[in-house]
Order: C-alpha cells, then sequence, then structure tokens
C-alpha cells in the first residue's frame, strides 16, 4: 500500500479543475448484514403514532429497527407478528409481549408544535422486569425526521447495552466511476442521505474528519500534482494546505483539532509532518531514508502512530512527540499498514497481511495479541466509529469496490455496496 499511494501521488502533471457542489442525492449505499452474534436480543419497535396532519415523510419506527439489526446485538420482532401496536404506558400489556418472545419494546407518539417543528416522546420498556427504563422528548423539522430516528437508536442502544450508540454519526467516502470521475460523499452511517461533497475528473485520496465532525481534509491532485485541502461542510469553503513538490499525502487531524499530521516528501524522502493549523507552521517529525507514512494520532494526542518499512517491511511504529522516542508496535507478520487506535486507546486496528492475504486485524496495546477480524481480500482504509465498537473499510466484493464493517470483536458484520461504481476510503466522524 505504500507503493501504491507513492505511485498513486508522484504520477506526473494532472490538470483537471475540482468542482465544489453541494447537491443532495437519494441514498446509493444499501445495508446488507452478513453475520450477528449468536442469540440476539429479541425487541420490538411498535410503529410510532401520529398525531398531524397528513403523512409523515420517513417511517421512524422502520429506521430505528433497521439501525438496532444492524448493530447485530438485536433481532426486531417483525411488525406483522405483534399484537398490538401501543403508543403510550396504559396500552403496553407485558404478557403479550412475553408471548412473541420480545425483551425489550420501544413506543413512541409523534405531534407538531406550534412553531411547526415535530415533537417525539418515545420510551423504552423492560419486559422480563415489566418496568419503563427510559423516557425521553425530542424534536426537529420536518427535514430531520432521520435524525430523530438516529436519536433514538443512540439512547435505546446505550441504555440496553452500556454502550453510547453511534447510529447518529456519519461516513465520507471517495466513490470512483471509471477512470475519470470521482466523488467525494458523505452520508449518514446507515448510507442514507447521501451528499456530494467535492467532485474532480482527478483522483480524491484520504479523507479524514476534524474532530468537530465541522470539516474534512483531503488530498486533491487539481493543481497538477498531490495537494492537502480543508473544506468546511457547511459553508463549502475550501483551502489548500500544501503546495510541496513530489508527496503531499495522509492528512490526520490531531485530538484537539490545532494541528494535523500529514506525509511530505519536500525535503527528499518521505517524512512525517506536522502542520499548525493556525500559525501555518510545519515541523518534521520523522527523519529516516525509509518511506515514512500514513500518520495516526494516539488517543491522547502526544503521540503520532505511522507505517515504515525502516525495518525492512512494513510496520507500524509510534513516535511520542515531546521527546521523539521511537517504539515499534508491530511485529507479528511482513506485512502492517495503516494503524488507527480506538478511543479507548486498548487497540491497534490495521491493514494486515496473512497468508499472502490482506485483511483488516486488531492488536492489543497491551498483550501484543493480533486478531483477524475479515476474512475478504484486499481489504483496506480501516476508519473507527467513535464509540470503539465497529469499525468500516474497503474491500472487493463481486469484482466491484465496496465499504464492509465489522466490529472489533468480529461477531458483527455487514457490507454496503454502491449502486453506482466502486466506493473506497471510508471515514467514520466523530460525534456531533
Amino acid at each position: 500500500m505504500i507503493a501504491q499511494m507513492l505511485s498513486k501521488c508522484c504520477s506526473g502533471l494532472l490538470c483537471a479543475a475540482l468542482v465544489l457542489m453541494a447537491t443532495s442525492a437519494r441514498a446509493e449505499l444499501t445495508i446488507e448484514i452478513t453475520q450477528g452474534v449468536d442469540n440476539p436480543t429479541p425487541i420490538a419497535i411498535a410503529p410510532m403514532a401520529w398525531q398531524g396532519q397528513g403523512a409523515l415523510s420517513e417511517d421512524i419506527s422502520s429506521i430505528v429497527e433497521a439501525n438496532l439489526a444492524r448493530s447485530g446485538q438485536f433481532s426486531p420482532i417483525p411488525r406483522q407478528d405483534m399484537l398490538s401496536h401501543p403508543s403510550q404506558e396504559r396500552d403496553v400489556y407485558y404478557r403479550d409481549w412475553r408471548i412473541l418472545g420480545s425483551e425489550f419494546l420501544v413506543t413512541g407518539s409523534m405531534s407538531t408544535r406550534a412553531d411547526g417543528r415535530y415533537e417525539l416522546v418515545f420510551e423504552l420498556y423492560d419486559i422480563l422486569s415489566q418496568q419503563k427504563i427510559l423516557r425521553q422528548t425530542v424534536d426537529g423539522g420536518p427535514e430531520n425526521l432521520r435524525d430523530i430516528a438516529h436519536y433514538v437508536s443512540d439512547e435505546v442502544y446505550e441504555a440496553i447495552t452500556g454502550i453510547r450508540g453511534a447510529f447518529a454519526t456519519k461516513i465520507i467516502y471517495v466513490e470512483a466511476r471509471g477512470k475519470d470521475s470521482f466523488r467525494l460523499m458523505q452520508a449518514d452511517a446507515d448510507g442514507a442521505r447521501e451528499y456530494l461533497l467535492v467532485e474532480s475528473r482527478q483522483p480524491i485520496l484520504s479523507p479524514a474528519w476534524s474532530p468537530d465532525g465541522k470539516q474534512v481534509a483531503y488530498v486533491s491532485f487539481e493543481t497538477g500534482r498531490a495537494a492537502i485541502f480543508k473544506q468546511n461542510l457547511r459553508s463549502g469553503a475550501r483551502e489548500q494546505l500544501t503546495n510541496f513538490k513530489g508527496l503531499n499525502g495522509a492528512p490526520a487531524w490531531s485530538p484537539d483539532g490545532q494541528k494535523m499530521a500529514m506525509v511530505l516528501s519536500k525535503d527528499g524522502n518521505p517524512e512525517i509532518y506536522t502542520l499548525d493549523l493556525s500559525t501555518r507552521k510545519f515541523t518534521r517529525i520523522t527523519n529516516h531514508y525509509a518511506i515514512d507514512t500514513e500518520p495516526s494520532w494516539t488517543t491522547d494526542g502526544k503521540g503520532i502512530i505511522f507505517t515504515s518499512n525502516r525495518g525492512g517491511k512494513p510496520q507500524i511504529y509510534q513516535v511520542t512527540l515531546a521527546s521523539k522516542r521511537l517504539e515499534r508496535l508491530t511485529f507479528e507478520g511482513d506485512y502492517n499498514a495503516r494503524a488507527r487506535m480506538s478511543p479507548d486507546g486498548k487497540h491497534l486496528v490495521m491493514v494486515h497481511r496473512h497468508n499472502g492475504v490482506f485483511h483488516i486485524a486488531t492488536q492489543d496495546t497491551l498483550t501484543g495479541d493480533i486478531r483477524i477480524l475479515t476474512e475478504t481480500r484486499l481489504d483496506e482504509s480501516p476508519s473507527l466509529a467513535p464509540n470503539g465498537a465497529m469499525l468500516m473499510y474497503a474491500t472487493k466484493f463481486r469484482g466491484k469496490g465496496i465499504l464492509a464493517a465489522v466490529s472489533l470483536d468480529a461477531g458483527v458484520k455487514f457490507r454496503l455496496p454502491s449502486k453506482r461504481g466502486d466506493v473506497r476510503e471510508p471515514a467514520w466522524s466523530p460525534y456531533f
């Protein structure tokens, strides 16, 4: 992958203009669940009652049901099997839900406020203990129905599992249509509400979120060579950050959003640098004749993890910024690259070659034990959900580039194939 990156980023003059667009599109990523946990928790999502005029543009209950099913942790009760559709506590008969085998029940009622916004009151019931364990109110405009559904999903997921949900987060990824059409896309974590950010006739690489979720950085060839840009997602305003000869690649925001790590070859060799985004000062972090690339930050922001072949083969290293102390992190296998640290600092996820095949793997940062998470071939570009429970990556399926996801225990897996072109280089957003 180091060689692929160098060949892409040093491939002569490229000369098409990058066109900024801000148009919405229908979702083109479709969820295909391929594996869930053994004995998932049965849960019923009753249809939300609607007390307004006309019909809502989104079925909130169906979205919540799909989210929870996609997590692999839950097995929703089919709506046609339900004996009733309660929307308030007085209509909940625990016996009916025990007959269906459900352990939890979600109900809700949507109404219109005086200001025209929608208000949803939703509740979560524990069927086995026969008690209400959650009641909340959430509001939003007509355009926020999916946001409301994702919020409900997050709250229900956390109330039952104790893990913060990530259904309300987003993803960005690169969609390629042929050899001269590349699009940087944004979508909900479930692939819905796909949104075009950037379109170019030349490659777009290495998209990355700012820690506050308000900006993205990526590599573009619009100037005739690789350059790093950052873009405000709300306004669409863009700024070019680098314009050096040679390699300008792999941008990675620091956890505090003040700096950006990147790979530059401006001094003759691919090295890791940081850029202070307020002063525009570049600081060289590594200094070695080998190739140093693919930086990411430690959870505390005090160190940078990167890929280097300084030991002869691509392996993962970590440098402490204050002391410049260098430590090799991976030893198992002859290829480990593109590492990212989990939010709790307990795992590294990476591309790991096993028996000549590239897989996504995780390494325990305490014991060094490696676990292979994926069974497909040519897996790359792992990106963690902000709760650390799942990661998304790029792979091949039926000869086409797609996105896929897997839980860190490898128990849950799903695919997000696109109806158009190949998709690659996913980046999962932080919490908003």
